[in-house]
């Protein structure tokens, strides 16, 4: 005799249910991600574009200021809340270490780093997050993953050296891999706050704190701008909304939705080769096999190492 097992219908549908919502949010915080690193892949081309009709400082206070006044105005149609005033120091050490910092050091170094180098260095930023959620937040990293950071980090070294001409270390190559540190402090403190604020609330607070130590610089951007051109403004309009305001947005979302750090983090790694594939259609820059090499040795360390995802305590 044959025995028809027949399962609830209704606790059918709403697994089904279950199911589609989870891969609506998934797809929903890997596209924020994936369109973060996008946006700040085509940040250094661009960068690299408008120095050459303003300085390092006047491009980072054009940028940052653009980027604030899209956040607030976003944050007031959303009607977002005010930061507590505990939390003002927060808003503050994410904003001086991911914003004015970052693009200080950044901006500086884009003189003589060219964008492929830069952006396989910054790469390398989710690195020091780990370091620091290792610490901090408690999450276990195994021992595959300290060996993939190792890997990586040699794959930077091999980049360093193409950056060596006669001896003669370049600067640049230093503030790039300063710059890496403060992206990678950033994501560990935003990963902080999101856990209290919104991701617009935590972008906008941080951008607007971050914005105003580059106000000093604001007389000398005034003073350049007769000299520039109406495209190279526009460009300086879009890094200002899409590379700055839009990706730190969706980035602080896929933050604060993923259970794990890395989950997100591991988008980075996808930043030099978009910023090479860019950089060769729009300013003819050529990378030497030395620093593919190298470069590829970091993205292999660093899948490595969140191949083995972290966990919590």
């Amino acid at each position: 005799m044959t025995v028809l097992c027949l399962r609830n219908p209704k606790g059918m549908i709403i697994s089904l249910k279950n199911e589609k919502a989870n891969a609506k949010k998934q797809i929903l915080l890997y596209g924020s991600a994936f369109l973060a690193v996008f946006l700040w892949a085509s940040a250094f081309p661009g960068t690299r574009y408008a120095l050459n009709y303003y300085s390092p400082v006047s491009l980072m206070v054009m940028r940052f200021v653009i980027a604030s006044v899209t956040l607030i105005i976003i944050g007031l149609v959303k009607k977002i809340r005010l930061p507590k005033l505990k939390d003002i120091p927060m808003f503050f050490a994410s904003g001086f270490s991911g914003i004015f910092l970052y693009s200080y050091l950044f901006t500086t170094a884009s003189i003589t780093v060219s964008a492929g180098v830069s952006s396989f260095i910054i790469a390398a930023s989710p690195i020091f997050t780990m370091i620091f959620c290792r610490i901090f937040l408690k999450e276990i990293v195994r021992p595959i993953g300290w060996i993939g950071a190792i890997i990586s980090f040699c794959g930077l070294a091999a980049i360093t050296l193409t950056q060596v001409a006669e001896f003669s270390f370049d600067i640049g190559l230093i503030l790039i891999i300063c710059a890496a540190v403060c992206s990678g402090v950033y994501s560990f403190i935003i990963r902080i706050i999101t856990k209290q604020y919104t991701a617009l609330e935590a972008t906008t607070y941080t951008m607007v704190a971050g914005s105003i130590g580059t106000l000093l610089f604001l007389p000398t951007a005034i003073q350049e701008i007769p000299d520039s051109t109406l495209f190279v403004n526009l460009v300086v309009v879009f890094m200002g909304v899409f590379p700055a305001a839009i990706a730190y947005l969706t980035w602080s979302y896929a933050l604060a939705k993923s259970k794990m750090t890395a989950h997100v983090t591991v988008f980075s790694y996808l930043i030099p080769f978009m910023s090479a594939l860019i950089a060769f259609v729009w300013l003819h820059e050529m990378l030497s096999i030395f620093t593919l090499v190298g470069g590829v040795v970091i993205i292999f360390g660093m899948l490595l190492t969140n191949l083995y995802n972290t966990k919590h305590k």
